[in-house]
């Protein structure tokens, strides 16, 4: 064990997740859950997810040792100022949002003197949602970036550490421009691409008589599963990290230009050697054990 207390504020797939894998590695000794929604709160004492299903985020994370913000990005201040006065001193708060720099800029005004902030990172997830969607095998093997905001306590971020490599995860410290760039290349700019090219689709099935949904090839299917993500955390990821995905974005136009330049020049050897060598970051991904061939994300045996 740990933890003593360990409170998940937002019940849905990253949360849900966190409750199961850390009942498997005995990391708690009490875990309480707490989600705005009445709904969320009523599904998760109906399948007995975690120990104790708080009515108020006060109950929730009063005395508690661990307290993890799994909202949306826009939501982390808001959170972080109603849930302030109920921290008690020592306290480890933590998160899971996929954009640190304006987690830390939201959050850290708020804090109590003697209140460890250290933001995280959890790089998994599926198209799912809600206290349902989560498993406890979902972070085994995965990396989870921890990103210290200024001076932390040693032993709470080892605490912190322990937790999530006890939760199957890798683990990593990175500074919070660093990992907003990151994660602008890996899954920020990703995600808005495929939100682009549904909605692409999604123009054209009007004139094809809905044959682009019929006839839909594994690479658009892969594009409609990213673009199934939820609608609030993604817009919040992009108004939150805005300048680091505008970065990006800039540099993938540039290189959209030059194939799209190949393709009308019938210049085979460019589009040739360009595939050759982004085919090698697959395998890269794929040796890195950062990948699997196990359908629905490997949850078909291991969900219940």
């Amino acid at each position: 064990m740990i933890y003593g207390t360990v409170t998940l504020v937002g019940l849905g797939l990253i949360a849900s997740s966190i409750i199961h894998a850390a009942k498997r590695g005995g990391l708690a000794g009490e875990i309480r859950g707490y989600d705005l929604s009445d709904e969320a709160r009523a599904t998760a004492r109906e399948i007995g997810l975690g120990d104790v299903i708080c009515d108020s985020l006060a109950e929730a994370v009063s005395g508690a040792d661990l307290v993890i913000l799994a909202v949306p990005v826009g939501a982390m201040g808001q959170v972080a100022e109603e849930i302030a006065p109920h921290l008690k001193p020592g306290a480890v708060l933590s998160d899971t949002g996929s954009v640190k720099g304006a987690v830390v800029r939201a959050v850290e005004p708020h804090l109590p003197e003697g209140v460890h902030f250290i933001p995280a990172h959890p790089l998994a997830g599926t198209e799912h949602s809600g206290p349902r969607a989560g498993f406890a095998e979902l972070f085994d093997n995965r990396w989870c970036l921890l990103v210290p905001a200024g001076e932390t306590d040693p032993q709470a971020l080892a605490g912190l550490r322990a937790f999530w490599e006890g939760m199957g995860a890798h683990v990593e410290e990175m500074d919070p421009e660093h990992h907003d760039l990151v994660l602008a290349v890996t899954s920020h700019t990703p995600h808005l691409i495929a939100y682009t090219m549904v909605g692409v689709a999604d123009d054209l099935r009007r004139v094809t008589d809905s044959e682009v949904i019929k006839y839909s090839a594994a690479g658009f299917r892969d594009f409609t599963r990213i673009a199934a993500s939820d609608p609030t955390m993604w817009r919040d990821v992009f108004l939150s990290n805005k300048e680091a995905t505008l970065t990006i974005l800039q540099r993938f136009t540039e290189e959209l230009f030059r194939l799209q330049r190949a393709i009308r020049r019938d210049d085979g050897d460019l589009l040739f050697d360009y595939f050759t060598r982004t085919r090698a970051i697959r395998r890269g991904i794929i040796e890195a054990g950062q990948d699997t061939d196990a359908p629905d994300f490997g949850r078909g045996t291991t969900r219940k």
